[in-house]
């Protein structure tokens, strides 16, 4: 079978499996805080179109294919479509997408400089990750504003033995659109994955991962924050799976909800048979700037392995009142002195960003967003 045909029954099969499955909604426990049936049917998804994507500047080492051109390269063929379980969302992105993109980093090579992938428009789109034997790359993920009616991306990301990636992805304000990104990873052996995701809302944001440390030694450290106000809506959904032994997984994520947003996260370990000296710690934590907002952190533990360290945990309150006070009393204005409070909150989800410069990026994204966040709800 050639390459076009491969492509174009896997797309088929997709398709066949997202009309059967039909769209998500509340009744499935990983979509309790995200309706998506509420809001849409199969019908809007599939004709949404397709996102666009843009890269400006490939850094020299890293190789290319796009995604709407016909025969694709063995190694794409062999990996897009098979990496992860394939979800209702996965399986549209897959079918519906005519375009995305597929990046691959050879055995051995180290690229400094980010690789910067843009993501705009409507509609639905894919886009690959492979990393060969020892390499090492860094992925920035900006989303723009202009999600459109509806924004369904699917990612896949392979990491071979020993490659590491730094995956930053930054979603701004949408506030009119629906945007979902599910990604699906394979960790081999001694392969490292860091990835934060800051997201600052729309109507309905969905960003999940599902991570399978499928070598001895993989890590996976996943971090991220939502700054949200108004009406804005994020959910994190994170699943790692510790297939082997001595894996290492950690995850941090910090929310700030105002005005009448609702901040989402629910973290998943599963710890298989045989996965032993695995070592697992996650940690979610939401301030609540407003009476009118929420926060619903969600952490859970599955181990079927004795010989293992797991641990998470999550809260929700408001600003330290002693703090508060304090900087006050030293003459700060009380807005100010909320706005250091919650910068100090945030601080340890975003110093674990490895680039010193997508950190200024968020960090400028963050200051943007803080005065939706901080306003009282109408």
């Amino acid at each position: 079978m050639s390459a076009a045909a491969q492509r174009e029954a896997r797309r088929t099969e997709a398709l066949d499996s997202f009309r059967v499955r039909g769209m998500p909604h509340r009744r499935f426990e990983h979509w309790r805080y995200s309706d998506l049936r509420a809001v849409l049917d199969a019908g809007q998804v599939a004709q949404a179109g397709t996102a666009k994507w843009n890269i400006e500047h490939l850094p020299e080492g890293v190789e290319l294919f796009d995604l709407s051109v016909q025969d694709a390269p063995e190694w794409v063929m062999k990996t897009l479509g098979h990496v992860g379980n394939r979800r209702t969302m996965v399986e549209a992105s897959l079918a519906f997408s005519e375009g995305g993109v597929a990046l691959r980093v050879p055995k051995g090579k180290h690229i400094a400089e980010p690789i910067k992938l843009e993501i705009g428009g409507q509609g639905n789109l894919r886009w690959l990750i492979v990393l060969e034997q020892g390499a090492s790359a860094t992925v920035f993920e900006p989303h723009a504003h202009d999600a459109g009616y509806l924004r369904n991306v699917g990612v896949e990301i392979t990491l071979a033995e020993g490659a590491e990636l730094q995956h930053v992805r930054c979603a701004p304000l949408a506030p009119r659109s629906f945007t979902v990104e599910l990604m699906a990873l394979e960790l081999a052996k001694h392969a490292k994955y860091y990835g934060h995701f800051a997201n600052f809302g729309s109507r309905l944001s969905r960003t999940e991962a599902h991570i399978v440390l499928g070598g001895e030694g993989a890590e996976a450290h996943l971090s991220g924050v939502a700054v949200l106000g108004h009406e804005a809506h994020s959910d994190v959904t994170t699943h790692i799976e510790h297939a082997a032994g001595k894996t290492l997984s950690t995850q941090l994520f910090k929310h700030v909800a105002g005005g009448k947003s609702r901040a989402v996260y629910q973290g998943k370990i599963t710890v298989r048979d045989g996965a032993s000296g695995s070592d697992s710690r996650q940690t979610a934590r939401a301030l609540l700037m407003s009476p009118r907002a929420e926060a619903d952190l969600k952490p859970e533990l599955i181990i079927f392995n004795d010989d293992v360290k797991c641990a998470h945990g999550a809260t929700v309150g408001d600003l330290d009142p002693e703090s508060l006070f304090y900087l006050r009393s030293r003459g700060i204005p009380e807005k100010d002195a909320r706005r250091l409070l919650i910068n100090a909150f945030l601080e340890e989800a975003v110093d674990v960003i490895g680039n010193d410069t997508l950190k200024e990026t968020i960090w400028h994204d963050i200051e943007a967003a803080l005065p939706r966040a901080m306003e009282a709800a109408k």
